[in-house]
């Protein structure tokens, strides 16, 4: 079965949250810092994490993670293993603030649920087969979404 692009989940996601935030009222300027603050974070986590893959010259590409050339385990990815996607959901995040609509954040958790269910999920297949040792190893210590835990020291 073909999966869609992550990043058309994401675009797909952030529409619904526009019809859902319909009649919302207009973000405060605390509001929009949030939102702010929340999707440049997010951003430079997902730019980060690419600029890895295209230094340790892997392959970005989601639906054929056979193509990776070198497991990428620094930067971001030393984080989450999945920071590109986390970057996605935080700007989803960031979207639902700013729209300041409670039911915003319904996309952001199907977002989160298909790309984890689906998407991950095959991709962390193909690098077990691929990496073997050193990708168990690397799953074993790095989560896949976020430990906040780990930011504290």
């Amino acid at each position: 079965m073909k999966r869609p692009p992550p990043p058309l989940l994401a675009l797909a996601a952030a529409l619904v949250q526009q019809g859902l935030a319909r009649g919302a009222p207009p973000a405060s300027r605390l509001r929009r810092s949030a939102a702010a603050a929340t999707a440049a974070t997010s951003v430079v986590l997902a730019g980060g994490a690419a600029s890895r893959f295209r230094a340790q010259h892997t392959t970005v590409e989601p639906f054929d993670p056979s193509q990776a050339s070198s497991l990428v385990v620094t930067g971001p990815n030393s984080r989450t293993r999945n920071p590109m996607y986390v970057g996605m959901a935080g700007v989803l995040v960031a979207n639902a603030l700013r729209r300041g609509s409670w039911s915003g954040v319904l996309p952001v958790v199907a977002f989160v649920a298909v790309i984890d269910r689906f998407q991950i999920a095959a991709e962390e297949r193909a690098l077990a087969e691929k990496f073997g040792a050193g990708y168990a190893a690397y799953r074993s210590s790095v989560p896949r979404w976020l430990d906040l835990r780990s930011f504290s020291g």
